[in-house]
């Protein structure tokens, strides 16, 4: 009886200890509970399976212990022993060990940390406080399967030296919750830095980060305070975050979460995995994927490190055939097309998308499944037969409409209009993108109408007020309130209406990018009398009318190749076809990972720049030397990854080029004197090739691309990305999210070193390539070709002058030696 008693008060004590850890637990996740809870919806699409799966799983995880009343034993709140003293008592048999539990662990979070600046929160210039503006916040999203523990944040301030003499402070609020206040306080250095600790409660999936100048309301009335009060946030500032990812199970109607946020500020990188003997057709599946994951990633970007036979640490995408074993992970046997989500075996919080075709044909049929909705609430879809129609020339729907007139609020984003409230307030800006080869002849031009309406309050400086027009950072004009001109200023002054509300600007094409911006800025000054009170009016409303457009109907689709600025800019000219149906994406006999994923990235930035997916591309290992993929060769455009290590591959792609390879080492081709002449003769006279072979020549380490005329067919173009090694190629895509290195990028062949950026070069023959009837050709190549057609009219000038001077001189010989029988002739008739 005595030993009964000592192991029920044993097992009293082990079940107090075992509650107490729980609540412990039970407490430090309680912040993570309604989250967790919110994700489980997501695997409960068929009810009674989910409660069949998902419920008893946990219950078999933690059972309840039983308490001492239902087994007859003493009550756990009873005075027990300390730990450790059952092995003192004599004769007292040890408790059986705890059954093992068979269940396997499921992870629920894993920890991760990240950093957001200003610039990735859509402030690449920072945010200015200044005159009446001394109140602005910013706006940053986060993902959903987060949650944050803890967050930091690490500010930059530069601060004009006049609003720290008046020792103000910065006040930071976080969703309208106060976070703290910094003073002002003028440096030497370029900027002063704080850091800030955010309680982690503040941070949800949509945050709003307020600044604001605590003497704000006194600094409105003073009237110069626009160029002597300023302070700006750097876009350096930064917000370090930490927490945990959760497990957000494995429906496809999540996709393309987890493996794609569009919550993510930042960019993001998703792992693509083949197994060891990867074709490519296989390549040619994640092309298609990658492209419509780089249209969800929009302006953030994204990257495709590349695996090979071995799994990602973290999410991922695995492609490959029935059965085929990556590493630890079997491909599911099937004889159709499929998708299906998968926990990754090394982590299960993190999670795979396998792409399984038992050919290439199946393979791009599971990919371009990926492209529709997913409304499964299944794990798994077998896919059916995928068929997409051709894209037509200039058709992405990314680019701005050139058949006809296009309204600026067809330009505009969901969340975004053409109003704008108050005195101060930020510009309203429109962006568009366009095919980067329109053309117009000298003197035409694009024009912009703006139809627009100021407020029509008396306290407001109509004279001085104006409308701000700017594109892509080149000012327009100025667009005044009222009209100009001697007799409308006479009619207003009487009390006539002469508001002007109407304006058509003339934009000449050379200020129409590949990606361009519209900024509208409605600079309204105030009266030099107006009431403090009326300058924090924000009922005041000023617009641009929705009838306001532009028109780009009279261009044609023109230009002159090659051009990599073209294809930096908008992947031009493969984009022309967005799908890439003439297209074919070359990789050596035996690519490395780096060189797939550069061409997977290359994908990415086609599919941002056109809004649509590359579901007809086809990639080739090694040059066709004859076949299908010959015949498609001579047929399309060819866009090429390598490196210089590759050297098979690249002598034959670079065979007929201006470029030529000796062992490790790329150079350009002496111009032999016939193609001197015939440059000289043409016009061509900007050609680098000595200087541009000189640079190759004198850099060990560099990346870039360089284009050619195709060999195989001479209407087509050659892009080729190439590096000296798979480290320099992996540096690329980090290149091309730099605007300076984008800028930099043209001509023919562009170099990208560490030390001096990015050297561009043209060593090679352009060709016109477009939609020009042929009597507007024969201008067009009159005018590109002035000495050749200097000398040919000099030529027939000469072969004239020539022709009359000899008919002249027979004429003259006939004149003063007529014949002799018609003098004699002459004579008789006398």
């Amino acid at each position: 009886m005595k030993q009964l008693i000592l192991r029920a008060l044993c097992l009293s004590t082990a079940l107090t200890l075992s509650n107490l850890n729980a609540a412990d637990t039970a407490n430090n996740n309680s912040q993570f509970g309604n989250l967790l809870n919110n994700f489980v919806p997501a695997n409960q699409g068929n009810g009674a399976e989910a409660e069949e799966n998902d419920q008893p799983a946990a219950a078999s995880d933690n059972p309840a212990p039983a308490t001492g009343a239902e087994n007859g034993l003493p009550a756990g709140n009873e005075p027990a022993l300390p730990p450790g003293s059952v092995a003192e008592l004599p004769g007292l048999p040890p408790l059986p060990a705890p059954p093992a539990n068979t269940s396997p662990m499921v992870s629920l979070n894993q920890p991760l940390s990240s950093t957001v600046t200003v610039a990735q929160m859509g402030q690449p210039q920072g945010v200015l406080l200044t005159g009446g503006q001394l109140q602005s916040g910013i706006t940053f999203t986060l993902p959903g399967d987060e949650v944050i523990t803890n967050a930091r944040l690490n500010l930059s301030l530069k601060v004009s030296s006049a609003l720290a003499a008046r020792n103000t402070s910065l006040q930071l609020m976080m969703n309208g919750q106060p976070l703290g206040t910094l003073p002002l306080s003028a440096s030497d250095k370029e900027s002063e830095d704080y850091q800030l600790d955010i309680p982690a409660a503040m941070v949800v999936s949509n945050n709003n980060l307020s600044f604001k100048i605590n003497d704000a309301d006194q600094l409105l009335c003073e009237r110069d305070s626009e160029d002597q009060y300023q302070v700006t946030i750097l876009p350096t500032t930064t917000l370090s975050l930490e927490g945990q990812q959760l497990n957000i199970g494995t429906s496809l109607s999540n996709f393309p979460r987890p493996f794609l946020d569009p919550l993510r500020m930042n960019s993001s990188s998703v792992a693509m995995a083949f197994g060891e003997n990867i074709q490519p057709g296989e390549v040619s599946a994640a092309a298609i994927l990658a492209s419509w994951l780089g249209i969800q990633a929009d302006y953030r970007g994204i990257t495709f490190p590349v695996l090979r036979g071995q799994l990602p640490e973290k999410n991922g995408v695995v492609f490959g055939h029935p059965g085929e074993v990556i590493s630890s992970l079997t491909l599911p046997e099937t004889s159709v097309p499929l998708v299906k989500i998968v926990d990754n075996p090394d982590n299960p919080v993190y999670k795979l998308l396998l792409v399984v075709g038992k050919d290439d044909l199946q393979l791009r049929q599971a990919a371009t499944r990926l492209l529709q909705p997913m409304k499964v609430d299944s794990a798994q879809l077998e896919v059916g037969q995928q068929t997409l129609p051709l894209r037509k020339p200039y058709d992405a729907p990314r680019w701005i409409n050139t058949e006809r007139p296009v309204r600026l609020s067809e330009l505009l984003r969901q969340d975004q209009n053409l109003t704008a409230n108050g005195i101060w307030h930020d510009a309203l800006r429109v962006n568009f993108r366009a095919a980067p080869d329109l053309f117009l002849w000298d003197g035409d031009t694009l024009p912009l109408q703006l139809n627009y309406r100021f407020p029509s309050e008396n306290w407001i400086d109509e004279d001085n007020s104006v409308l701000n027009v700017t594109l892509n950072g080149t000012f327009l004009r100025n667009l005044t309130v009222n009209k100009l001109g001697l007799l409308e200023n006479i009619w207003h002054r009487l009390g006539g209406d002469a508001r002007q509300e109407k304006y058509t600007l003339k934009l000449d094409p050379y200020l129409i990018y590949g990606d361009n911006q519209l900024q509208l800025y409605f600079n309204i000054k105030p009266k030099a009398n107006a009431p403090c009170s009326v300058l924090t009016n924000n009922n005041i409303k000023s617009r641009i009318e929705e009838d306001s457009s532009i028109d780009l109907s009279h261009t044609r689709h023109f230009a002159m190749l090659p051009n990599l600025s073209y294809f930096v800019g908008a992947s031009f000219p493969f984009s022309r076809l967005a799908d890439y149906s003439q297209t074919v994406l070359m990789l050596p006999e035996k690519p490395a990972n780096a060189e797939i994923s550069a061409l997977l990235n290359m994908a990415g930035r086609s599919g941002n720049a056109t809004g649509v997916a590359l579901a007809y591309n086809n990639v080739v290992f090694g040059v066709p030397g004859g076949g299908a993929m010959r015949e498609r060769l001579e047929n399309s455009d060819v866009l090429a990854v390598s490196t210089l290590g590759q050297t098979a591959f690249n002598e034959s792609i670079l065979a007929a080029s201006p470029y030529e390879v000796h062992g490790h080492t790329l150079g350009v081709k002496v111009q032999g004197t016939l193609e001197k002449l015939r440059s000289w003769l043409t016009g061509d006279w900007s050609r680098q090739s000595l200087d541009a072979d000189r640079y190759l020549s004198s850099n060990e380490d560099w990346r870039g691309f360089v284009s050619y005329r195709s060999p195989w067919n001479g209407s087509r173009l050659v892009v080729m990305t190439i590096a000296t090694d798979d480290d320099q190629l992996n540096r690329l895509s980090n290149d091309l999210t730099l605007q300076r290195i984008n800028a930099g990028i043209r001509g023919d062949t562009a170099i990208i070193t560490d030390e001096t950026g990015v050297r561009s070069f043209r060593v090679g023959a352009q060709f016109p390539s477009g939609q020009m009837p042929w009597y507007m050709m024969v201008v067009w190549y009159a005018n590109q070709h002035s000495v050749l057609m200097a000398l040919v009219a000099l030529l027939c000038s000469t072969l004239v002058g020539l022709s009359t001077y000899v008919l002249l001189k027979r004429h003259s010989w006939r004149r003063l030696h007529p014949p002799k029988s018609s003098r004699s002739s002459g004579e008789k008739k006398e």
